[in-house]
């Protein structure tokens, strides 16, 4: 029987998860993140926090953009191939719809809200890093998920494609 959580979950645990996409050097990759959030409203500036173990982080260190795209209650199969598959072993983006956007980094076609962020500056935090973006393109303002955004509580019992 697995151990219960030492602390309860909760709404305020409850983000939203996004795919984050990545493009350098001809190499692309993406992944599910659930560590995401506007840090600043003047200039706007957006943070998303990737795994040092994942192909996505390898990618994006070289990137000079990061596609960051809002998944909807109904887009469990992207959060899975995203968030459950290693770019290592498979290519993604064989099996979605995608567009280059800003600097090549992938739009995903299934993605009705996202931005791309030009990257301004990497912040480190242990086994994650922080990439600062600055949105320079974003879908279109009527393109607004007509159901609720994905959230942890929706993929909490995906299987990560690497560890933390």
């Amino acid at each position: 029987m697995p151990d219960p959580d030492p602390v309860p979950f909760s709404d305020a645990m409850d983000g939203p998860m996004y795919v984050v996409t990545a493009a350098s050097a001809g190499r692309l990759a993406g992944c599910l993140v659930g560590f995401a959030s506007q840090c600043s409203i003047e200039p706007p500036r957006f943070v998303v926090w990737l795994s040092t173990a994942n192909r996505t982080y390898r990618v994006a260190r070289e990137a000079e953009y990061l596609t960051v795209h809002v998944l909807r209650r109904d887009q469990r199969a992207l959060a899975e191939l995203f968030g459950g598959r290693t770019g290592d072993e498979v290519d993604k983006f064989a099996e979605v719809g995608w567009r280059p956007g800003v600097g090549g980094t992938p739009v995903l076609s299934e993605a009705r809200a996202w931005f791309t962020g030009r990257v301004e500056g990497v912040v480190p935090g242990g086994d994650h890093v922080g990439f600062l973006l600055s949105p320079a393109e974003q879908s279109p303002a009527d393109s607004a998920p007509p159901v609720p955004p994905l959230r942890f509580a929706d993929v909490r019992d995906l299987q990560a494609g690497h560890p933390a």
